[in-house]
Order: structure tokens, then C-alpha cells, then sequence
């Protein structure tokens, strides 16, 4: 694991050896923000991701000593297939970390996207508004920068409702919900968990000053693998990322 300089709009970037590695250290992460919000306020709010890298987190966390019955669960997005899908986020979630703590189900509030996309946001904003800031959003990278359900050049990328409906999404289901830069934002801390080398083109877009939708996350904490991490990027004497000549 190595500290090294930050992404553009970045709070810290920390790259580590493998996917293992990195979803170790977030799940631990995680259960010590967890200790310190319900000290702080009584309870913890957190925005859980989909994907791979951040479901091989949620397998570390179950074992972890968090005190479930303060912690409120949120998504930070979800696809718009009927309750049960096994495509939905909260069912991976579900699988991989709710089923396996004592955390009251009142306190699990899933994306009601089988209502359709329109539908949903517009609840689950309502809910938001009643929490927000979240103590902590937990967030992926698409291949193509994408982050939540906001994608690259969508019209959701731009609306400040807290929860956005997201049409015409590039990979299926094309109808989603997704938190919006607004509430991810607004986040005390927002972490991304990204692993693999076919995350490497977006961050050295990132790196070069593209607004991709994941840079427009602001002082968010970064956990690379190193497959992910393009190493061959450089300061220069400007204080700029650079590819060497």
C-alpha cells in the first residue's frame, strides 16, 4: 500500500497491491467512521455502491464490530428491475453484508426503482432531504468514469434534486435512480473503491483534467489497486499530472 499524490479534486489517493488488499483496508475504513459518527451524532448514515470491488468490502465489513442498530443504510443507486432481482444492487448488499448482521430492517432503505425511475427519485429525495449531509457515500467507477448511475454526458449528471430519475443509461437496465452530485456531495466523506486495469483510461482522463462524472466528486478519498493506478503518470516542474515524453 502506498500513499501517492492526489487525483484532481481529490482529499487522498492510497494505492494498494490487489483488490483484497484495498477491500480490506476500506471495510476497516468504514467500521471506524462508523465508531466515530455514532459517538459523534448517534447514528451513522452511509450510502452503500454496487459492483464487484465494493461488494468483496461489504464480505470484510459483516466481520467487523460495527454497532448495527445505528447505522442507517442508504444506496447510492439502483436499477430500475422489480424487488428481488438478483441485478438490483440492494440485493447484492443484501447477500454480501445485511443478511449477516443484526441491523434492524427499518433502518435498510432500498430505492423503491420498481416504481420506475421518475417515481422512485422523487421518493427517495423526499427521504434524503430528511438526513442529508450522509455521514458517508461509498462509490464505484465505471470503465467509461461513470459513478453511482451517473453517466458521462446523461441529463441527470445536471439536476440538483437529491435523488435523480437517469434514462438512456449506455449499459442495461437503461432505467435507473441515482443519488445525485448534489447529495454525493454534500457527503461528510465520499470514498471510491476502484480496482483493475480496465479502470486505468478513465482515471488517466481524470488525471489530464477530463470531467468525467467521477471527478466531479469533490475531496472524496480514492483506494486504487495498483492495476488501476496509472503509474506512469509523473509531477512535472508546473505542478501538473504529466505522461512522460
Amino acid at each position: 500500500m502506498m500513499n501517492t499524490t492526489n487525483l484532481p479534486n481529490a482529499q487522498a489517493v492510497v494505492v494498494h497491491d490487489d483488490m483484497e488488499q484495498l477491500a480490506t483496508a476500506v471495510a476497516q475504513r468504514v467500521a471506524e467512521l462508523a465508531a466515530r459518527a455514532i459517538a459523534a451524532r448517534g447514528t451513522f448514515h452511509v450510502a452503500l455502491a454496487g459492483g464487484e470491488t465494493p461488494r468483496r468490502c461489504y464480505e470484510k465489513l459483516r466481520h467487523l464490530p460495527v454497532d448495527w442498530a445505528h447505522v442507517q443504510i442508504y444506496f447510492g443507486d439502483e436499477r430500475c428491475l422489480p424487488i428481488g432481482d438478483a441485478q438490483r444492487n440492494d440485493h447484492m448488499v443484501y447477500k454480501a453484508l445485511l443478511e449477516h448482521v443484526a441491523i434492524p430492517p427499518a433502518n435498510i432503505h432500498a430505492i423503491p426503482s420498481e416504481l420506475g425511475a421518475s417515481a422512485a427519485a422523487a421518493r427517495y429525495a423526499a427521504l434524503l432531504q430528511q438526513v442529508v449531509p450522509l455521514d458517508l457515500a461509498l462509490l464505484g467507477m465505471g470503465e467509461d468514469g461513470h459513478t453511482a448511475s451517473l453517466f458521462p454526458d446523461n441529463p441527470a449528471l445536471d439536476d440538483p434534486a437529491l435523488a435523480v430519475a437517469v434514462f438512456n443509461a449506455p449499459k442495461p437496465p437503461a432505467e435507473r435512480v441515482s443519488l445525485s452530485l448534489t447529495a454525493l456531495n454534500a457527503a461528510r466523506l465520499k470514498i471510491f473503491l476502484v480496482a483493475g486495469a480496465g479502470k486505468r483510461e478513465a482515471l488517466e482522463q481524470i488525471l489530464r483534467g477530463e470531467p468525467l462524472p467521477a471527478a466531479r466528486i469533490a475531496s472524496a478519498e480514492w483506494h486504487l489497486d495498483r492495476a488501476a493506478w496509472p503509474g506512469m503518470f509523473y509531477i512535472n516542474g508546473h505542478g501538473n499530472f504529466a505522461a512522460p515524453e
